[in-house]
């Protein structure tokens, strides 16, 4: 495997998790609570599920890329 296909999957891969585990805060953590940076709302106690949702979805597509790239193996021929 080559250096920039390694490297490329490695943030990918770190991304992914990274992703993912917004999501799961978005999930769990009520609007009035979340970190700054994850955009809070000043007086409404819902979860944001759409973005966890969301969050989850792109973080295991980046995961399954960059597991892609770590796994695949050109034919030679």
């Amino acid at each position: 495997m080559t250096t920039q296909r390694t490297a490329v999957a490695t943030v990918l891969i770190l991304v992914g998790l990274v992703a993912a585990a917004v999501g799961v805060i978005y999930l769990t953590v009520e609007a009035t609570s979340l970190p700054s940076i994850l955009g809070q709302l000043h007086g409404d106690h819902a979860h944001r599920s759409l973005r966890g949702i969301v969050a989850i979805i792109v973080g295991v597509v980046l995961l399954v890329g960059g597991i892609g790239l770590v796994s695949y193996r050109p034919s030679s021929g």
